[in-house]
């Protein structure tokens, strides 16, 4: 019996928090105040007009100043993240857990994040066409008004999937994943809860879209959980977030 006790794996230790949970508390409260503003005035979007020409023309009137909020947004979710890490005496190396070393290092996230790319629509398709087989409301403004048309509009657009990519990751699977897990002691509790905090923060798309990119930022999560790192995560949701509110509608629309 003490022979095969002895044989026994040691307890995995739990991971030291990033940041302070006064700090976590705060960006919670932050993600979750977004979330409600966003709510309220994409509802506040959806009530009717006298023509639907005329309410596209006017929500898409408004799409440049949404992606510079957008933009604003992101970068300050990432400036506190970081302010948070720093304090207790981490870099951005502690969010990111590391940047690449060399071309191969580049190469090889690309080729990871091509099939979990292949993966990822496939998972948001599903999603979509289960929700759609069980319900066929959704109660919010749609957001293809809102789609890039112009060079200007393509630039802002493209430059806000960049920072999205980067600033969402570090604040979602860099830092939230990880003060959850420190704080669980769970790395599939942090994965979930990431995820559903993430769900959230979008509630302005609509619960079904709410539910939709919960499962895929739990998808997400369990990529940065088996690389330990999030670098294919940044190049994975940058694509992602220019395919599906771009590109997509360019090849197939």
């Amino acid at each position: 019996m003490l022979a095969s006790e002895g044989l026994k794996a040691p307890p995995v230790a739990r991971p030291a928090p990033i940041a302070t949970k006064f700090h976590l508390v705060g960006l919670l409260l932050i993600l979750f105040g977004v979330a409600a503003a966003g709510f309220v005035a994409q509802h506040q979007a959806a009530a009717p007009v006298n023509t639907a020409a005329a309410g596209h023309l006017a929500e898409h009137g408004q799409a440049i100043q949404i992606y510079l909020v957008a933009l604003v947004i992101d970068w300050a979710l990432f400036f506190y993240c970081y302010v948070g890490v720093r304090r207790t005496g981490g870099n951005l190396a502690s969010l990111s857990a590391g940047r690449w070393a060399s071309a191969q290092d580049v190469l090889k996230d690309i080729a990871i994040a091509i099939p979990f790319m292949a993966l990822w629509e496939g998972v948001a398709y599903g999603c979509h066409y289960l929700l759609d087989f069980l319900s066929s409301t959704n109660n919010a403004a749609t957001v293809d008004s809102l789609l890039p048309t112009s060079p200007v509009e393509i630039t802002l657009w493209i430059l806000l999937c960049l920072t999205a990519g980067f600033c969402e990751e570090i604040a979602f699977r860099g830092y939230l994943q990880k003060q959850f897990h420190a704080l669980t002691g769970s790395i599939a509790i942090a994965v979930m809860l990431q995820g559903v905090v993430f769900g959230i923060t979008h509630g302005y798309q609509g619960w079904k879209n709410v539910v939709v990119i919960t499962a895929l930022g739990i998808l997400y999560g369990m990529l940065a959980a088996w690389r330990r790192n999030i670098r294919v995560n940044i190049i994975s949701h940058a694509w992602s977030d220019a395919w599906e509110g771009w590109l997509k509608f360019i090849f197939f629309h």
